[in-house]
């Protein structure tokens, strides 16, 4: 249980794809502008994590070597086929909003990576708890991201209205430079909490 554990904190904290490992950056900058959308975003490729993760560990000692990375995007594109028809079926609006960033989850560096670097090596429920963790952890920054740029940029969160009727919205928040802008000094204020704690845990020593 232990390992299981460390896996779901690996990807949700030490490893977060994208406040550490600064993974797909296409997906993370371009849906979240308001909340609703990072999280559908997001809980669509962990989705896509768990699934591919659990059938190419399941096949792991199956898939030749040479065929390996074929291999591991057939199974993805299956996963984010299914998605895709599940989404437009079900929730029409999300998929309108996201559009063509569902198709891309196929390409999407997380998957892939976690299917090469984790997946292909471990057991089948190592690698769901493993994609968890990771689907938790690109979800979770998508939110913060999305929070601080729709409440900036519309004075509102997930659609209600958080910020006074008087406030003036910052309505580049909303835009690529918004995007951008944000992520910048989230990164900043992790990287300088990272220097900081290690600061101190160097006096302590």
């Amino acid at each position: 249980m232990s390992k299981l554990t460390e896996r779901l904190k690996a990807g949700i904290i030490v490893e977060n794809p994208v406040f550490i490992q600064v993974l797909a950056m296409c997906p993370t900058l371009a849906t979240t502008s308001n909340v609703k959308n990072a999280i559908g975003m997001g809980l669509a490729a962990t989705a896509v994590l768990i699934g591919s993760n659990a059938v190419i560990a399941l096949l792991r000692k199956c898939i030749p070597d040479k065929i390996r990375i074929p291999a591991f995007i057939v199974i993805i594109a299956s996963f984010v086929t299914l998605i895709q028809f599940l989404v437009q079926g079900y929730l029409p609006d999300l998929y309108k909003e996201l559009g063509l960033f569902i198709p891309l989850i196929v390409v999407n560096c997380i998957i892939l990576g976690r299917a090469e670097a984790y997946a292909s090596k471990n057991t089948v429920i190592d690698s769901i708890f493993d994609a968890i963790g990771m689907g938790l952890g690109f979800t979770l920054a998508l939110t913060v991201l999305a929070s601080v740029r729709e409440i900036l940029g519309a004075g509102t969160f997930y659609g209600l209205q958080v910020l006074p009727k008087a406030y003036e919205p910052a309505g580049i928040m909303l835009l690529a430079p918004g995007a951008f802008i944000t992520l910048g000094v989230l990164l900043a204020i992790l990287n300088q909490y990272k220097i900081s704690s290690a600061k101190k845990s160097k006096l302590s020593k």
